[in-house]
């Protein structure tokens, strides 16, 4: 009893200020430590752990403070969460139920963790007129059978950490510093040695396509997969910081409730984006689970009433996935690559009006001799203006396990392209140490408004529909004006650019030896 009392005034005693994201950098790091040495080895385990108790953490504290506005306004507040499975009581030091559970028999916290708290989190969804947090809730905790943590002296270790990172503790300067912190996990589990880089897109290039794309309040933002939101989550960001100063109340609900969707169909990163978006502070993230090609639900109580189309599609489709006759009869033109699919839906998904930022391969691009190839990218010639493709060098997303060579492309839905602006930044040096920064799209973005009238670049060029089509739809970025060469290359580099080439010629030769097997 003792014991349990010394630890809670011990913990109760510190009073941590993060002053800067560095700071609650490191005090993650130390609960990621705890679960490294605790049965969570690698970022694919620990990040799963730490993301649902991280969120409990933080639903606690935002549920606290919202009791105390309803109770100044006189409006009656009901928790999401019923006694004892709020935070406060059960992991906060000075907890009831937690003093409770340590003063009882060794294992009792653990168990009543494993069997009374994951399974009544889980269930919150099956209540009778559930609220969409405490689906959203469910929806985080769909993946955890049970802690991961070994021993209940490491739990209480982990937690107390925690417990600790408090709205109270963040210096306000730094509004994002825990989210942007959370990101910084992600990328970690996006390493290509943790398997998991198949989710992620580099957070540089999320910025540019959000900063081209720019969002506004009032427009609906959709991503069709997800992976762990990061281009709904810029998105808000975008939207929240250019109206900081302007935003009125019944706009913060509106951008907060009713403007972000996206489907995810991974278990294990869907709750992961769940969290996320909320950290980021979108209260009700509209996210679907399941197959988005397949159209196959897993779970879909969070993306009801959700519209038809959208204002705004920010997305980066799988590179090389494959679909079977049974998807593909889900679309016009058919075909077994997963990119052509979901550029088709993509399409579909958009508002006259709409407009979208995607990243695709050089592959979509360049061929020119398999007819859903050509259809689908007719369809995007005549029913979209596609104004800009960014040509990225290769080796952006190296550390999501892939050298292949990458672009960007930006349209609006609505009317046939007459012209198509080119950026090229393929003769950048990238590598795992040497990421894409925005500074060098300065340039693109200084002749971005004005995209190819009196452009004097050498990275910029305009080319016409009518050319495009004159040369098969080849869409490739090839720089009438490229004057770059250098003989300097490291052998990482080259391996990268000998990969990336190699890719196309591979794909060139299979769509020659084999035409309608795409």
């Amino acid at each position: 009893m003792n014991t349990v009392h010394s630890r809670h005034a011990k913990v109760d005693k510190i009073s941590k200020i993060f002053k800067t994201p560095q700071s609650l950098n490191v005090a993650i790091k130390s609960i990621c430590d705890i679960m490294r040495r605790s049965n969570c080895a690698g970022a694919m385990q620990y990040i799963p752990e730490l993301t649902w108790l991280l969120f409990l953490r933080i639903l606690d504290e935002q549920e606290a403070i919202e009791a105390k506005e309803a109770e100044i306004l006189d409006i009656k507040f009901v928790p999401s969460l019923i006694s004892p499975y709020r935070w406060q009581e059960w992991a906060a030091p000075n907890g009831k139920k937690r003093i409770e559970l340590q003063m009882s028999s060794i294992g009792a916290f653990i168990s009543f963790v494993n069997n009374e708290l994951i399974p009544y989190l889980k269930n919150l969804k099956t209540q009778y007129n559930c609220t969409h947090r405490q689906k959203v809730i469910s929806e985080i905790m769909s993946s955890v059978e049970r802690v991961g943590i070994d021993t209940e002296s490491n739990l209480l270790d982990a937690l107390d950490k925690i417990h600790e990172i408090s709205n109270k503790n963040v210096d306000l300067t730094h509004i994002f510093a825990l989210s942007q912190v959370y990101e910084g996990l992600l990328l970690k589990m996006g390493e290509k040695s943790n398997d998991g880089g198949q989710f992620f897109t580099p957070r540089e290039i999320i910025r540019v396509m959000v900063n081209v794309i720019a969002p506004q309040i009032n427009e609906t933002v959709y991503d069709p997969c997800c992976g762990s939101g990061g281009f709904l989550a810029q998105a808000y960001e975008f939207i929240h910081q250019s109206m900081m100063a302007t935003i009125s109340v019944e706009q913060s609900k509106i951008l907060k409730n009713n403007t972000f969707y996206g489907r995810e169909k991974e278990n294990l990163i869907y709750p992961i984006a769940l969290a996320n978006l909320v950290l980021h502070g979108i209260d009700e993230p509209h996210l679907w689970h399941g197959n988005t090609l397949t159209e196959q639900v897993i779970y879909d109580g969070l993306f009801q009433n959700a519209p038809k189309c959208f204002d705004v599609i920010l997305t980066n489709p799988p590179f090389g996935g494959k679909e079977g006759k049974e998807v593909q009869s889900n679309f016009a033109f058919k075909t077994s690559s997963t990119q052509v699919l979901f550029l088709q839906h993509i399409i579909n998904s958009l508002k006259p009006g709409g407009r979208c930022g995607i990243v695709v391969d050089e592959g979509f691009l360049f061929r020119t001799n398999e007819s859903s190839f050509l259809q689908t990218k007719h369809k995007l010639l005549f029913e979209c203006d596609l104004w800009c493709i960014v040509s990225l060098p290769p080796g952006v997303f190296v550390n999501a396990g892939t050298s292949l060579k990458t672009n960007l492309l930006f349209f609006t839905k609505g009317k046939a392209t007459e012209n198509i602006w080119y950026y090229d930044l393929s003769d950048i040096k990238v590598s795992k140490k040497i990421p894409l920064t925005l500074e060098k799209f300065d340039e693109f973005f200084r002749l971005l408004p004005k995209r190819g009238r009196h452009d004097l670049s050498q990275r910029s060029w305009t080319v016409s529909r009518a050319e495009i089509e004159s040369n098969g739809y080849d869409l490739k970025a090839v720089n009438p004006n490229a004057v770059f060469q250098d003989d300097s290359l490291t052998r990482e580099e080259l391996i990268n650019l000998i990969e990336a080439k190699g890719f196309e010629v591979v794909e060139a030769l299979a769509s020659i030896k084999n035409p309608q097997s795409v």
